[in-house]
This record gives structure tokens, sequence and C-alpha cells, in this order.
């Protein structure tokens, strides 16, 4: 784990940033694209503390949105940029976040998450594959094929998340 910790720091974490991008191995250098690819370390705990904490200010300026997290800064009409947010990787940031201590941020994320999938369901009976966060009265959309209904990494989400708010809630 040390030397895969070392690898990530040396390939990926950016220090001028404070964030970790990913890193292009035929041009070898980092790309410039910012992606919640970064809650990974979180995730896995192999983050400092210090580099978790500049990730949880990224998250919340450049990332956090009226339905939770965008994947992606970049909006180019891909399924996987902006507007768009993907239940699995709302996951990992939020279970990263809290991993680290930043769990107001994490309740902030979760609600707006479990909110987006309420209103989606109610208005369409559905759960999505993913959802439009950043204006959660429009579909997700873009990409190769069209928006698909019901993940089961959308349930699954949903429901852990679901439970983990309520369960936190009445600790407090």
């Amino acid at each position: 784990m040390n030397n895969r910790k070392k690898a990530i720091d040396r390939f990926c974490w950016n220090e001028q940033e404070g964030f970790y991008f990913d890193y292009d191995c035929v041009s070898g250098a980092q790309t410039h694209s910012w992606t919640l690819a970064a809650a990974f370390p979180l995730y896995f705990e192999i983050a400092s503390h210090e580099q978790a904490a500049n990730v949880a200010v990224h998250l919340k300026e450049k990332f956090f949105s009226a339905g939770g997290l965008i994947t992606t800064t970049e909006t180019t009409g891909q399924q996987w940029d902006a507007p768009n947010g993907w239940a699995p990787l709302q996951w990992i940031a939020i279970q990263g976040l809290i991993k680290y201590g930043f769990t107001n941020l994490a309740k902030d994320i979760t609600r707006r998450w479990i909110n987006v999938n309420q209103k989606v369901f109610h208005d369409t009976g559905k759960m999505m594959e993913k959802y439009n966060v950043v204006s959660t009265n429009l579909e997700a959309g873009g990409g190769e094929y069209p928006a698909q209904d019901g993940f089961g990494w959308t349930n699954g989400v949903y429901l852990a998340l679901n439970k983990w708010l309520k369960e936190s809630q009445t600790k407090s």
C-alpha cells in the first residue's frame, strides 16, 4: 500500500492545485481535468489529512451542486461530464469525506443526492442511471446512448445513504 500511495502522490497529486488529477501515461503528464476521481484516495484512506482537506475544499467549491456532485467540471455534452452525477461517484466522495471527518459536507451532498433521486422517482416512477445535479428539473443526458432506467447502483447508493443520514441524525 505504501508504494501505491507514493506512486499516486508522485503522479496524481498536484501540490499547486491541492488536488488529484489523472495521469496520462502517453504524454507523461497529469491531465488538467477536474474530476471526482480525486475522491478515490480519500475513500481508500491514502490521502494525508492535508490532502483530504484540500480535496474537500475543491469538492465544495467546484463540484457541489443542487443535486449532489457533478462528475467533472467540464460541460461537454458527454455523459460523464457536468451536469451529470452518478451514484457510484457520489458514494466514493461521500464515504471518503466521512473517513476524514468532513461529515457536514458529506451530509449536505447526501441530502442533495437523495432529494434529486426522490424528485425524479416521484416525477417518473423510476430510479435512473445518472442525474442532472445542476438543474434538478432537467433530465440527465449526453453520451452514446439514452439515459437508462433503474440501476442497481443507484438503488443501492440511495438506500445506503438514506440509512446513514437517518442514523447520523438520531446520534446527533
